[in-house]
């Protein structure tokens, strides 16, 4: 044996039933054997190093169903612009990353995390002539927290050749003033204005960027992540990206098995990254390709998650729907008749009723019993949309963290009616459907413990509501923590090798501080990784 792990309290995660183990046999980067210590410790050759955890918790690697890991890389170099209270708050970051790092006129400025709902004073978006006062020398793009609006200074409006005169896009707009002037605000797919013209990243920048965001999910107890990477950086180069992959794999630098959800949101794009043989399942247990991403909707802080009906605090908009049904429709249908698996980003919904017509037509036409196609976010539903879940077999890919921010804003964008069948992930779980958890990271941190907290007490991390918001949708512990564990595992087609503590599946494990299932539930969020163990090797200890 290579390891030998003893003394734990091991919830296998095997089944939804629990179960329970004391020691962990390692052989080959693979789990040998599950029991107890004295079985285990009959494994023990002369070279087997043991590892002691003294009662400590154990469970499987952590796996988040959906972020963004290269973006939150990209984010690490770029003004952080989180927790920011004011614009004048803004300008005074990017003034002061700008003179700190002593960078030059001319050079790309980028940053990411401001959030209007959390300013002290007006709670309004920037303009070009607010980040003018920053700086007129450097171009200057800044993206909100949730990754729909972008901001730009005069500078980069120059140099992307943006004026009065310049069309709209389709799936997107900028905001125009009184005279028809841009005033450097920029919605969904017109974002692509500028990021076009910001310098693309090489393959040993992405390689450095996904090692930064390796290393901080390995410490969040992290083994395993779906990320949607390809429209992430600046030249969108998804040939580079999966090269950065594969040499980190090569190199013996890659710490987490990676599935990518594969962005690609043209007809024209799809069709050229088909023809190059990509399909879902291509790869090894490391790096392999998952489903066709698409952006169905913006975001519901923003006001551009697609709704039915108008926004109740700002009625003259319904949002922005992405593509129109029959552009989503021709995307899915040859997705899905090329062996893609399918994953919508669907926030509100009337890009959840668009996604689901478009995969209902796909199936229709050529029926397959296993696509585990999902919906990301998955959170504005009314009775119709729950129910066609179950109907198609559809995964739901649900962010219990959004409840930190969410539970604020919901009722005032969308009303208290449609709000009762909004969020309603234990409704679909006890219908059958299949749910799996993640962070949507960089738009909120991937530590699974605030993910699962907030999952179990629908509140946020200070506490609020009391008693939790709708708290009749709270999960159980066992029920969240198999959301990012086993649930993860199915969604990527790899149950079978991942996801629980049994023999024969690879040895990724996380350790904690305290016994997640026994702890008071508002205890949870407090909860250290001790130790995550990768492919049999601890690549974070505490």
């Amino acid at each position: 044996m290579d390891k030998i792990i003893l003394n734990g309290k091991i919830a296998t995660m095997a089944s939804k039933d629990m179960s329970w183990a004391e020691a962990i046999a390692i052989k080959d980067r693979k789990i040998a054997k599950v029991g107890t210590n004295e079985e285990i410790l009959a494994l023990k050759k002369d070279d087997t190093e043991i590892i002691d955890l003294e009662g400590k918790t154990v469970l499987p690697g952590f796996n988040d169903s959906h972020m963004h890991l290269l973006s939150y890389g990209y984010s690490c170099r770029a003004v952080n612009l989180n927790g920011t209270e004011s614009i004048d708050d803004i300008v005074g970051r990017i003034k002061d990353f700008i003179e700190d790092k002593n960078i030059k006129e001319g050079k790309w400025i980028v940053g990411r995390g401001w959030n209007d709902d959390y300013f002290k004073d007006e709670k309004t978006f920037p303009t070009r002539y607010d980040l003018d006062k920053a700086s007129t020398e450097h171009p200057i793009a800044i993206i909100r927290a949730c990754g729909h609006i972008q901001i730009a200074n005069s500078k980069a409006l120059e140099l992307a050749g943006i004026t009065k005169d310049t069309s709209q896009i389709e799936g997107g707009k900028f905001d125009l003033d009184e005279k028809g002037e841009p005033i450097g605000i920029f919605r969904e797919n017109a974002v692509e204005l500028l990021t076009s013209k910001i310098p693309e990243p090489t393959v040993e920048d992405i390689k450095e960027m996904l090692l930064e965001g390796i290393e901080d999910a390995n410490a969040c107890g992290i083994t395993s992540i779906q990320t949607d990477d390809f429209e992430a950086i600046p030249g969108k180069n998804y040939e580079n990206m999966i090269k950065a992959y594969r040499e980190l794999e090569k190199e013996g630098k890659l710490s987490l098995r990676i599935y990518e959800q594969c962005l690609l949101p043209s007809i024209e794009r799809l069709k050229g990254f088909l023809d190059r043989g990509y399909r879902t399942g291509l790869g090894n247990e490391y790096f392999k390709i998952g489903p066709l991403k698409l952006l169905g909707d913006g975001s519901l802080g923003a006001r551009t998650a697609a709704l039915t009906k108008p926004y109740a605090d700002c009625p003259e908009t319904c949002g922005i729907p992405v593509f129109t049904q029959e552009e989503i429709d021709e995307l899915v249908e040859v997705a899905h008749n090329n062996g893609m698996q399918i994953a919508v980003h669907c926030i509100g919904d009337k890009a959840m009723y668009m996604a689901f017509e478009a995969i209902e037509k796909a199936l229709e036409k050529n029926p397959k019993e296993d696509h585990r196609n999902g919906i990301v976010h998955c959170q504005i539903t009314d009775e119709y949309l729950l129910n066609k879940f179950k109907e198609l077999n559809m995964i739901a890919y649900i962010q219990p963290i959004f409840i930190d921010y969410d539970w604020k804003i919901v009722e005032s964008r969308i009303g208290s009616e449609l709000l009762k069948t909004s969020y309603n992930w234990k409704t679909l779980l006890h219908s059958g459907v299949h749910i799996a958890c993640g962070s949507d990271a960089p738009v909120e941190s991937f530590d699974v413990l605030n993910g699962i907290y907030e999952a179990v007490t629908r509140k946020d991390l200070k506490g609020n509501p009391e008693g939790g918001w709708m708290p009749e949708q709270k999960l159980t512990v066992e029920e969240a923590v198999w959301g990012f564990t086993k649930a993860g595992s199915y969604t990527s087609f790899e149950e079978d090798i991942k996801g629980s503590i049994e023999e024969g599946k690879v040895a990724d494990i996380v350790v904690l501080s305290r016994n997640i299932f026994e702890i008071p539930e508002d205890e949870i969020k407090d909860i250290e990784v001790e130790m995550t163990i990768f492919d049999g090797e601890i690549v974070y200890e505490r």
